[in-house]
């Protein structure tokens, strides 16, 4: 029999999504893949020669569990310039994905017991790192007239003297919004009042667009930084997602936990993958704003195009690579003897009829929406928006 542990937690729903869509693909079925949160650019030329410079050089034997030195430094210099922020070597690790670093944090800090406040709508894998920690996950609503940021007073009620950490995602995935100044410092102010973590996934840093800027709560000042882990990565800036190179910093107690904790599941990362990521952070850059202004392009159009869709409406997000429309208007519609009543009921209406792959919003914690990743060609997002157009105008009204 499975472990009470295992029957706790699903499969990610992006990731089953994805292997639908593609496995479509592969049987001959022209999809639209909009679903998985994946950069349609290829690796730079000079980070995959660098891996290949590795591997002629013999760089393939175990490594430091937390990461070499000198992509530790790397990591610290590229905080110190984009975050105003000041590491030590022993307050980084390096692990294999963001994804792995936010479970290593999950592993050094929750137990029976400990609850740790999630805002909602939230990434798919969020909830289930805590309930395999044993800790219970406490979910506060955001609204979409609040630009999904999580509203001061009610994360204040929901915090408890059982409250472990909060888990902010800034630029977001699902929503693509991105957190003030204002905000984040009420945020921090609750931190230290009641002395809980902060766990700040800013995987989508670099995806920031119409002059708005990113900010890590680490650095608004010493005692939040105090309380704060900050996840990082290079899947999504450097279009590195098969490489799995994620890092994290903090305080050096909670470092050397999960450098422990890694110790006994992973070990060390790539030793390939390391090199790259010094080249990466260290290298020319000027890729990164090639990306972005491209992702750019593809969000002003799809958002445009969302908005003129039957029963849609999509708000301009201003980070990251995804669209969420709300969708609960085309709720009550009916196809042939169903009735469309949830956002996955949409989602594998759009996948069977119009041959569109997303997410539905219920695997992110609000059945009203739809998440659409722009990541990837906009002559194939021109081509999904015309079919989701013509899927929804086919829907009967309901009886």
């Amino acid at each position: 029999m499975l472990s009470s542990r295992a029957q706790k937690i699903k499969p990610s729903p992006t990731l089953a999504i994805d292997a639908r869509a593609k496995a479509m693909k592969a049987s001959g079925i022209d999809v639209i893949n909009f679903g998985v949160g994946e950069p349609d650019f290829d690796t730079p030329d000079n980070i995959k020669e660098a891996a290949c410079r590795a591997i002629r050089e013999g760089f393939t034997k175990y490594t430091p569990v937390g990461g070499i030195d000198p992509l530790k430094d790397a990591i610290i210099k590229k905080f110190h310039a984009d975050n105003n922020l000041t590491y030590k070597r022993e307050e980084i690790v390096v692990s294999c994905g963001a994804k792995h670093s936010l479970y290593n944090i999950a592993q050094a800090l929750y137990g029976p017991g400990d609850e740790v406040i999630i805002p909602s709508p939230y990434w798919v894998s969020y909830p289930d790192q805590v309930l395999l920690n044993d800790a219970k996950p406490v979910f506060v609503r955001t609204l979409e007239k609040d630009s999904f940021m999580v509203k001061p007073e009610a994360l204040e009620a929901a915090i408890t003297d059982r409250t472990k950490a909060l888990i902010l995602n800034s630029p977001s995935n699902p929503t693509g919004m991105l957190y003030d100044r204002k905000t984040l410092e009420q945020i921090a102010t609750l931190a230290v009042r009641h002395n809980f973590y902060v766990i700040s996934d800013e995987i989508y840093e670099k995806l920031v667009y119409g002059g708005a800027a990113h900010i890590s709560i680490a650095s608004l000042d010493d005692e939040v930084k105090a309380r704060t882990i900050v996840v990082n990565g290079l899947s999504k800036s450097h279009a590195m997602t098969g490489w799995r190179l994620g890092y994290a910093a903090g305080p050096a107690d909670v470092i050397k936990a999960m450098t422990n904790i890694q110790s006994q599941s992973t070990s060390n990362p790539t030793s390939i993958t390391q090199k790259a990521a010094v080249e990466a952070l260290s290298g020319p850059q000027d890729f990164i704003a090639i990306m972005r202004s491209e992702f750019d392009k593809r969000r002003t159009f799809i958002v445009h195009e969302l908005n003129t869709i039957p029963g849609m409406r999509c708000m301009t997000p201003n980070g990251a690579f995804y669209a969420f429309p709300n969708a609960a208007d085309i709720y009550g519609s009916r196809f042939r003897d169903t009735t469309i009543a949830s956002s996955t009921h949409l989602a594998l209406y759009l996948l069977e009829e119009a041959k569109v792959a997303l997410v539905p919003g219920d695997a992110f914690g609000d059945d009203n929406y739809l998440r659409i990743s722009y990541a990837t060609s906009l002559e194939d997002i021109t081509k999904g928006m015309d079919r989701i157009r013509q899927a929804v105008r086919n829907l009967g009204p309901a009886t």
